[in-house]
């Protein structure tokens, strides 16, 4: 396995991830998720919709970083936007973005890298800074893809620990079921990398949008999205 990969696939890389729950705290504000089995059921969800979609960008992105065509950079920022119908989840994105970019560029490099950067700014959403990380560190499309699943299942399943009081140790074992999914979606979403960005996935879900909405309006909150 790519020692890189199992870097960006770390907690404690500096990605600032630990203060968004993926949109698990709105959940269970409205009561949609309450133990683990709905926690389960929400996670199977995102995955095989918002989070097939970032997986899909962070792919396409990686994999046209080792093309040698010119790439136009902010077709893919137009059309995640696109997809991200919650203009908190938009910002709560770009947030994640800069801060995955700032640990990426440090412990990275390369001219792609570099090139997006000028044409998109410091202000990008998180798959396409994934993707352009996952490049620079050597991952392949389908790697990119199963890290940006990866951190979408953490974000959930860390922030339901905090917030429902859930066992660490079933939520490990959850995780620990979880991984042939992943790996699938990972191939799925690598699959479509050769796309033109406005071809890529886009299974948005709608609800996910309205909960974070809702989320935002709220006086007291542990995590920012």
């Amino acid at each position: 396995m790519n020692a890189a990969l199992l870097l960006l696939a770390d907690g404690r890389f500096p990605s600032g991830a630990h203060a968004h729950s993926g949109g698990a705290e709105p959940a269970v504000g409205v009561g949609d998720i309450t133990d683990l089995a709905t926690l389960g059921e929400f996670v199977d969800g995102r995955l095989q919709t918002s989070g097939l979609v970032d997986a899909a960008f962070a792919a396409a992105v990686c994999a046209r970083c080792a093309s040698d065509g010119a790439v136009d950079w902010r077709d893919f920022e137009l059309e995640y936007l696109a997809r991200t119908g919650s203009p908190r989840l938009r910002t709560a994105s770009r947030t994640l973005g800069r801060q995955l970019l700032r640990g990426g560029r440090r412990a990275f490099s390369s001219p792609r890298f570099d090139e997006a950067v000028e044409a998109l700014g410091t202000s990008i959403p998180q798959p396409i800074v994934m993707g352009l990380v996952a490049a620079a560190a050597g991952c392949t499309p389908s790697e990119a893809a199963l890290c940006e699943l990866h951190h979408l299942v953490g974000s959930l399943t860390t922030a339901a620990v905090r917030l429902l009081g859930l066992d660490p140790f079933a939520i490990a074992a959850t995780g620990a079921r979880l991984a042939p999914e992943l790996e699938r979606l990972a191939e799925a979403a690598a699959s479509t990398a050769h796309l033109d960005p406005a071809e890529l996935p886009a299974d948005v879900a709608l609800l996910n949008d309205v909960l974070a909405e809702h989320h935002g309006t709220w006086e007291v909150r542990l995590f920012a999205s």
